[in-house]
């Protein structure tokens, strides 16, 4: 991690919700989730407010470095129909070695649609992909 990724960065970017991100293409296997209202999935929410935190810090990582989520608190307050365009704005909000924090906000233009707290772990991809390698043979093994 550079010096430079410090608490008080701010992101803002916008996503317009296409119908194959709503609650009935979030697990097409799950019957349920074919018979709700076709508006913007709490699942792809969070992945939105994900990557608008790893926008956030990406100019601030060292090459071979990457982040993973670890924490999410996130409220869904407000459905959002497709077609509508959500602006999310993200804070990182603290650093505390390889562990960042960050609040999360997204409108959809009419409604705050979600907000809540995130945190993100910094981790070397050659590293993480090495145990993750070891973790499948040994399932594999069993």
């Amino acid at each position: 991690m550079k010096a430079s990724l410090k608490p008080g960065l701010k992101h803002r970017m916008t996503f317009t919700v296409p119908e194959n991100k709503t609650v009935p293409h979030l697990y097409p296997e799950a019957a349920m989730f074919q018979e709700m209202p076709k508006v913007f999935a709490t699942g792809y929410m969070v992945g939105l407010f994900e990557w608008a935190c790893i926008e956030l810090i990406r100019d601030h990582l060292d090459p071979g470095e990457g982040s993973l989520g670890v924490h999410v608190d996130f409220s869904h307050l407000a459905a959002t129909p497709p077609g509508l365009t959500v602006t999310v704005e993200a804070e990182c909000t603290s650093v505390d070695g390889k562990r960042l924090g960050f609040m999360v906000r997204g409108h959809d233009g009419v409604d705050v649609i979600g907000e809540g707290k995130h945190a993100r772990a910094v981790v070397a991809w050659d590293k993480f992909s090495a145990r993750v390698a070891d973790k499948a043979a040994k399932a594999r093994a069993a």
